[in-house]
């Protein structure tokens, strides 16, 4: 089974442009399944007994969620590629995850932010850029760490992102990220001027996702925000701002690269008050009626 395992990864690497973070966990989720299923043929059973087990054993909804579904994409590729019959994990469903809100910030707490970076240090205009490019343009933090300098347009103040499945799609940068960006860039050179990455580190390789995670966090904790700030957290505010200023919900999906509208819904339940007084301001039938009955 473990060269099924490995021809899976391949493909889910190649021709569905997973991410390695996911395919990491995937190969984690499959490794622990295996190791505690015995015999040949692998039933609903199997599967259900696994991940009640995972639940016994305290781990979270979301985990166990993701590993159903790391069984069930194995298991529909070998069906796809005639090596079982049956794709087990199917049958099984998956445990119920309550919905949480995404975390965000104000716009006074996201200005305070992004703003925190101060100073002509080149690791500092590159800090500075990070966060506005954040806040401006809602990128996830696989995307940005993934930029070139080629991707960025100054001039049509746009930015070509690499998105999850290797979707590619142009994002609009804002003037005071692009300003950040300016700044920065006409001091990247002093890091490593053959690099094609656009955000490098103190040694010249391409920044991390870890390494940005880590930054966000520490200059969250400068300006002493509240909760925990990760990029995520920008993205959402990103959004939720878009949402708040009037922006058009499919707008919205296509600046975060969302595959399906009902993913970029979740921002709705953010502020109800805000979208009754858009509602109360833009659908004619919510207009208060001033004719006398009858007229």
């Amino acid at each position: 089974m473990k060269e099924h395992v490995e021809k899976f990864l391949r493909y889910m690497q190649v021709q569905r442009g997973v991410s390695s973070n996911t395919l990491r966990a995937y190969r984690k989720d499959l490794e622990m399944f295996f190791a505690s299923v015995f015999g040949e043929e692998v039933r609903a059973g199997d599967v259900r007994a696994f991940l009640a087990r995972e639940m016994a054993r305290g781990t979270a909804k979301s985990s166990v969620s993701r590993r159903l579904a790391a069984l069930r994409s194995f298991f529909a590729y070998l069906h796809r590629e005639g090596i079982v019959s049956t794709n087990p994990a199917k049958l099984v469903s998956s445990p119920r995850i309550p919905r949480k809100l995404p975390r965000f910030l104000t716009v006074d707490e996201a200005f305070a932010l992004v703003e925190k970076p101060r100073g002509d240090d080149v690791l500092v205009l590159r800090d500075r850029a990070i966060l506005e490019l954040f806040y401006s343009s809602g990128l996830r933090v696989s995307e940005l760490v993934g930029l070139d300098t080629g991707d960025l347009n100054p001039g049509e103040g746009l930015v070509k992102v690499m998105g999850k499945g290797r979707k590619e799609r142009i994002v609009p940068v804002g003037r005071k990220a692009l300003a950040a960006l300016g700044a920065y860039t006409a001091r990247r050179l002093h890091l490593k001027p053959e690099s094609t990455a656009l955000f490098l580190n103190a040694r010249g390789g391409r920044l991390t996702a870890r390494s940005v995670r880590r930054l966000v966090r520490r200059y969250s904790q400068m300006e002493a925000l509240s909760g925990r700030v990760t990029p995520h957290t920008l993205r959402h505010s990103f959004a939720t701002h878009l949402l708040h200023g009037g922006a058009d919900l499919r707008v919205i999906q296509e600046f975060l690269g969302h595959a399906s509208l009902s993913t970029t819904q979740k921002y709705t339940h953010l502020d109800v008050a805000h979208l009754m007084d858009v509602y109360d301001r833009a659908h004619p039938l919510a207009e208060e009626d001033d004719e006398p009955s009858g007229a």
